[in-house]
């Protein structure tokens, strides 16, 4: 143990006088010897050091993004190679390479706040075993011994004997209580970080082996907390559980305000975005901006929520810009279609051309061109006419005449009417 604490020296000194700063806060506050002091102590460590991965949590949010991106070339690839192992993982590095993308980046926040974790143990640890450690000296290893969160010591453990727990000024049922209760609290958390993420921000139009491996990613951490767990200081436990609730926060902000392409938080989140453009008539945040762009840039290879996004803003006369903005298009429809239209006029003009009509019409029409003096009200006249009234030149014989069917077709029945104006009726001599 002496070994591998003299391994993390160079990370548990900053991290021990970390601690004794905030204490020395807390402890004018709630008292020196208090768990409160001691605990809200560690709670803000986890609040700096997550505070300071921050730039590692956006970059690993870009490295899951383009790992989901990539899911169907490497669905490809694998069917394509499935026999030859060597060549699959030569061809997978390579599309790596080209799109940038390193698998490993979304794992840095976690290996980032191991070497913190691991100094945090043995910081605790020491003060379990009555050693001091980092700038905490013996004064303060005395306060730190007879600190207790809700009865427990921080450095009683699940697994600990009465005789220990008892050394340091406590019952084992109280310390298993609280222990109990800490890790079935961390491994919700955990579960509950992993499920939001399988359930509401993965596309859900792509179906790869990498979301399998993550759904049992959602069963495997909780149980691996709950073994590990059982061998935690009380501190440490502090320590994990309220990094959980931290991932947990930061998941759901992200998953409400930047949801993966494809998946259910981006419809929710796409939805409410399209109810607040069309009350107010524009984009207000810069990430609302980010966000319109991307999918005016996407073109014809939108998804099915952003297409039905675009689609609302056109009902609502609303264009979409290039630049993320939204303005009103007067009487037109928004530019950005299905079709990847960029136009709003050239989808008015498509939307106004007539309707195609048969011959009968166009040729009942042609009359209309023909004769552009005459009165629209022509023929509208002509159709309101009593059934009986009749032609000056034609007699009552003609007029019952029934016609008879075209069997020679329509060209010959209609072969002998004139093009323009009214149809001159036959003549008696060919009943």
């Amino acid at each position: 143990m002496d070994t591998i604490a003299s391994l993390f020296s160079f990370i548990t000194t900053p991290v021990s006088w970390v601690i004794v700063q905030f204490h020395s806060v807390y402890g004018a506050i709630f008292g020196p010897d208090t768990g409160w002091a001691w605990g809200l102590s560690i709670v803000s460590l986890v609040i700096l050091i997550r505070i300071c991965l921050v730039p590692l949590f956006v970059k690993q949010i870009k490295a899951t993004r383009a790992m989901q991106t990539l899911q169907p070339e490497m669905k490809k690839i694998q069917e394509r190679y499935k026999n030859d192992k060597q060549r699959q993982s030569e061809e997978m590095m390579k599309l790596y390479k080209e799109s940038g993308t390193n698998p490993l980046s979304s794992c840095l926040p976690i290996l980032a706040q191991s070497p913190f974790f691991f100094a945090l143990y043995h910081v605790l640890n020491g003060i379990a075993t009555g050693k001091t450690i980092g700038v905490i000296n013996d004064p303060l290893l005395a306060s730190a011994r007879k600190a207790h969160i809700f009865g427990a010591p921080l450095a009683a453990k699940f697994m600990d004997s009465s005789d220990k727990v008892a050394a340091l000024g406590a019952t084992l049922t109280d310390v298993r209580v609280v222990t109990a209760v800490m890790i079935v609290l961390m491994s919700f958390s955990q579960f509950y970080t992993q499920r939001q993420l399988m359930t509401k921000n993965v596309d859900t139009t792509v179906k790869t082996p990498f979301m399998q491996q993550q759904k049992m990613l959602m069963y495997v951490f909780p149980v691996m907390f709950a073994v590990f767990g059982i061998n935690f200081p009380v501190g440490v436990l502090v320590y994990w559980l309220t990094t959980n609730v931290w991932t947990m926060g930061q998941q759901m902000y992200v998953i409400h305000n930047n949801p993966t392409p494809g998946s259910k938080a981006q419809a929710a989140y796409l939805e409410r975005l399209g109810k607040h453009v069309t009350t107010h008539g524009r984009t207000r945040r810069r990430s609302e901006k980010a966000i319109v762009k991307a999918i005016v840039a996407k073109g014809r290879e939108r998804n099915e929520f952003e297409r039905k996004f675009i689609n609302g803003l056109s009902k609502a006369g609303l264009a979409a810009q290039a630049d993320g903005t939204v303005v009103r298009s007067e009487g037109q429809t928004v530019v950005q279609t299905e079709d990847g239209g960029t136009t709003a006029a050239a989808a008015t003009a498509r939307r106004q051309q007539p309707k195609r009509q048969s011959k009968a019409q166009r040729q009942s029409g042609g009359a209309k061109q023909a004769g552009d003096s005459a009165p629209a009200t022509t023929s509208l006249e002509k159709s309101e006419e009593p059934q009986d009234a009749k032609p000056a030149g034609a007699k009552p014989a003609a007029a019952k005449q029934p016609q008879k069917p075209a069997s020679g077709g329509r060209s010959k029945a209609q072969s002998g009417q004139r093009k323009g104006g009214p149809q001159r009726p036959k003549s008696p001599s060919k009943k």
